[in-house]
Order: C-alpha cells, then sequence, then structure tokens
C-alpha cells in the first residue's frame, strides 16, 4: 500500500517568501552600499533558512506517512493503535520539523513508515550531517569538526554526541569492504599487474587509562611519576597502544642494479612504476594477527588465484614476522618477505660513527661501500666484517654498541635480505607507502599534544582516515546509508514495500 500524500503548494509558501525577502533586500539601497564580502555573508545566511524551508515543505509534501489502518511488524505482530507525532530532524540546513504516523501496540515499539520512506536515521541528526562531520573528524579534531559543522550548517552538536555520531559513521567499514565489488576497468588495472604489495607497520596512539591493553594498563598503574609536570619517557610508553597499518597495492616491475640503488651508478631515465590500487587502513582495536589476517583476506579477493607475485614489505619486527609467516602458510600461499632497505641503511649508519666523527666523509663513503655488499646479497658477511673491525680498533663495549645492534639486525634478518635477486625482479625494497601511511593515518590526526583517546572514537576515526586514504570514502557514505536504511527501517516491517518505492534501498 503507498503512503497517502497531501498538496504541497502550502508547504512551500513559507519558502517563497523567504526567498522574496532575500530578493527585496539585494535591491534595497543599503545593500547596494554593500562590498562582495558583505554580500556573501548575507546571502549564505538567508539561502541556508531558504533551504531549511524547502526541506521542511518538501516533508511534509510526503504527507504523515499514512499508510492504512494498520501495519505488521518484523514479528508478525500488527501495530493498530495510531497517531500523529511531531518530531525534529537537525539537518545540513538546520533544524526541520515533521508530522508522521505512528503506529504502536502497547508494550512494542512504535513504527513511522514516514521515517522509513524518508530514512531519517535513529536519533535527530540526518545522515547528511552524519557524513559532514565525519569528513570533519577525520580531517581534524572533534572541536575542530564541531566548529566547522556550525560554521557551515548552523547546527551546534555537543562533544559527546559528536563523539558518538562518528562512531555510528564508521560502524560499517569491515562489511563495506566484504561486499565491495571493483568496477570492471579498475579490476582489469590491476590484473595488468605484476606484482602484488602487502605491507604492515604499527604505531602508538596515547589512550585513555581504561582503553588500554590489560597489560599496558597495569605497567602504567605501577608507574610511579617521576615529574610534576609532564609525563617521562617511560610513562608516555605504557600510555599508548598499538595501532596495527596495512596496505596493499599492485605494480609495475623496476629492475635496477646494486650500483644504482647506493648511489654509485646513475639511476635510470625510466620513469618510477607507481601503486595501483592502493587500499589503507588501521585499526586499534583489532590485534595484531587479526589484521595481518584481514591483509591477506583482502590480497585474496585483489590474486585469488595468485598470479603475481606477492611481496611483503616489513621493517623487520620479530613478531610481525612470525605473524605474517603462519598466515601465509595457513592459507598456502608463496610471499616473499622483503625487510625494508631504508631501515637497514639507518642501522649501517649509526655502526659507521662508531668508526668516524658525524662530519667525516669517510663515514659516507664506508656507509655506501657496506650498502653495497648488502644489496648485492651479502648481508652476513657484512655483519661479520664490522663486528670484526670493532674488536680490531678495541672499541669499548659502549662504544661498540650500534656495531652489534646493526650486525645482529643483519644476521637475524639475512633471509629477507636478498636485495640482488629483488632488484633483479623489479621487487620494490623499500617500505614508502606504509610509513607514509602511519604518518597520515595515526600520527597527523591521532598524536595531537594533549590527546587521549577512547578505543571506540581512536577505531572510528582510524577508519573513516582510512576510507579518505584509500579514495573510498564517497563511495563508502552511500552504502552506510543503504545499511542504516536496512538496520532503521527495512528490518522492522514485515513487508518493507511499505515504506514506499521511493524510500527503499537495496543493500546487495
Amino acid at each position: 500500500m503507498e503512503a497517502r500524500s497531501i498538496p504541497a503548494g502550502n508547504a512551500f509558501e513559507s519558502a517563497i517568501a523567504e526567498l522574496e525577502e532575500t530578493i527585496r533586500i539585494l535591491k534595497s539601497g543599503t545593500s547596494l552600499k554593500q562590498d562582495h564580502v558583505d554580500l556573501e555573508k548575507l546571502i549564505e545566511e538567508r539561502q541556508r533558512e531558504t533551504s531549511r524551508l524547502l526541506l521542511e515543505a518538501a516533508f511534509a509534501a510526503r504527507g504523515s506517512g499514512d499508510v492504512g489502518a494498520s501495519v505488521t511488524a518484523a514479528d508478525s505482530n500488527s501495530h493498530t493503535h495510531k497517531r500523529e507525532r511531531t518530531t525534529h530532524v537537525k539537518s545540513v540546513f538546520g533544524e526541520v520539523e515533521l508530522t508522521r504516523t505512528g503506529y504502536g501496540r502497547p508494550g512494542l515499539e512504535s513504527l513511522f513508515p514516514l521515517d522509513g520512506m524518508l530514512n531519517l536515521a535513529s536519533d535527530i541528526y540526518s545522515l547528511n550531517l552524519r557524513s559532514m562531520l565525519g569528513n570533519e573528524a577525520a580531517r581534524g579534531s572533534f572541536d575542530d569538526a564541531i566548529r566547522a559543522v556550525a560554521s557551515r550548517t548552523g547546527v551546534k552538536i555537543p562533544k559527546r554526541q559528536a563523539e558518538e555520531l562518528v562512531q555510528k559513521a564508521a560502524i560499517d567499514f569491515d562489511v563495506f569492504y566484504e561486499r565491495r565489488i571493483k568496477a570492471p576497468e579498475e579490476q582489469a588495472l590491476l590484473d595488468r599487474q605484476p606484482i602484488l604489495v602487502l605491507t604492515t607497520d604499527a604505531k602508538g596512539i596515547v589512550m585513555r587509562p581504561e582503553s588500554l591493553r590489560e597489560a599496558t594498563r597495569k605497567r602504567a598503574e605501577e608507574a610511579e611519576s617521576k615529574l610534576t609536570k609532564r609525563l617521562s619517557r617511560g610513562e608516555k610508553r605504557n600510555a599508548k597502544r598499538m595501532a596495527q597499518v596495512a596496505s596493499l597495492y599492485g605494480i609495475e616491475r623496476h629492475v635496477r642494479r646494486p650500483e644504482q640503488v647506493a648511489g654509485i651508478e646513475e639511476k635510470s631515465d625510466i620513469k618510477l612504476p607507481r601503486p595501483v590500487g592502493k587500499r589503507v587502513w588501521a585499526s586499534v582495536e583489532k590485534e595484531q594477527d587479526t589484521v595481518i589476517r584481514d591483509l591477506f583476506n583482502e590480497a585474496e579477493t585483489r590474486d585469488a588465484d595468485q598470479k603475481m607475485d606477492w611481496v611483503v614489505l616489513v621493517d623487520g619486527q620479530l613478531s610481525q614476522l612470525d605473524r605474517i609467516e603462519k598466515e601465509a602458510l595457513r592459507k598456502n600461499k608463496r610471499i616473499t618477505i622483503v625487510v625494508d632497505v631504508v631501515h637497514v641503511i639507518e642501522y649501517v649508519w649509526k655502526a659507521a660513527r662508531c668508526f668516524y666523527e658525524e662530519t667525516d666523509s669517510k663515514g659516507e663513503q664506508w656507509v655506501t661501500e657496506h650498502l653495497l655488499h648488502i644489496l648485492r646479497g651479502e648481508a652476513k658477511t657484512v655483519a661479520a666484517g664490522i663486528r670484526r673491525s670493532a674488536t680490531f680498533q678495541n672499541l669499548k663495549a659502549s662504544d661498540r654498541e650500534p656495531v652489534d645492534k646493526c650486525a645482529d639486525y643483519l644476521h637475524k634478518n639475512a633471509a629477507y635480505l636478498n636485495y640482488d635477486e629483488y632488484l633483479k625482479k623489479g621487487y620494490p625494497i623499500a617500505t614508502g607507502v606504509i610509513e607514509g601511511a602511519c604518518r597520515y593515518l595515526v600520527k597527523d590526526r591521532m598524536d595531537v599534544t594533549g590527546a587521549r583517546w577512547t578505543l571506540k572514537g581512536a577505531e572510528a576515526v582510524l577508519k573513516l582516515r582510512s576510507l579518505h586514504a584509500s579514495g573510498d570514502l564517497e563511495e563508502y557514505w552511500d552504502f552506510h546509508q543503504a545499511q542504516e536504511h536496512e538496520r532503521n527501517h527495512v528490518s522492522k516491517y514485515e513487508k518493507p514495500a511499505v515504506l514506499g518505492r521511493g524510500g527503499l534501498k537495496l543493500v546487495k
């Protein structure tokens, strides 16, 4: 049964009157003396009110959602008690009022067909306002997001409600990627890439005590404050919860020689390949092994038959390596693990400082020579050689510590430092993508001075920033609104067609 509508003519009179008043003001003598700054402000303010009245009139034009004597809920209970109720919705144009018919039954939640026809949210804030707030919260602090929304819409959202709205906005993140089907041209481009890169890293976020993992929270409680004005280094470490960041993308081969990477030979003038179909995301709520499992699941959706070379780029963190290898074994996938060459270079530079002053050019030459040998696949030889050099020069244990750390790093990761093979195959050997993802997703937004995050708040912001970084945010908002329609409305009716064809959105 279709909802009954009422004539919309009178409902739009207020909006027409508001527009006419705006035109009258713009024609007045006072307005003719204003510069463009004041004119823009005037039109913007009055246009918002005109738009608010138009939206309210459009709601009224839909009628009250009266679909007859009763409606039947999903539990087969017939709701026969009918009466009209007035509610308010805070929209992107301001607060609007609408009257709708409610169908009730003693002891049961009332049903409002008009809410479903309009796909109203479960709270007083419109879904478009929610998405606007979510976009702003993904870019800056909650306070900044609240101010931005108020400036654009005139709606002032209390901070607690704003945080709850952002959490609601991100609720469909996992389902979105589980169900997302790439456009044929997008999938075709991905299929042409010979290499699929999987990469992951972790970054700490300062949390409120109740949101820390159990072991970290206990250490924080046991630690004694050393300073009265600020946290010391160890105390700040015990205030953090690690967010696991993941990324994958397709890429063309880029064959080069160790001498080119080390800077001894000029680099090729061939244009560097760019990542294709890059997706990045992060979670502070999920454990490391869960995120790594999600990473492999996403790789399977990209390359189910494993026609591409799967290259896993990491920084050499042992627990991370262990989980990656176990997941590859569990899924019976062939992978090549590559430890980031930039991390290797950092260790070599620190070792060089044990033998040369910081400004000594011989130190730079020493790094280049040792890096070249590492790039030729001789990591263990380099590790043994720099230890012998430190011993030959009679360096004290404390002075040679960077040398031993470098040698240990090269030795334990030797299986993942076969750069000569990687370069011949055109594999990437640096984790620039995941480093950038850590910086954008976590550090730039989450590491704000003085900020202490709740678990749900941090997770929601990470998800929204992930969607933005992956270029999927606009598509996600469409999906989220469809999911809201299913959750809040369609699922409540035995025959959802009662909501009307215009309001019914199908969720695939």
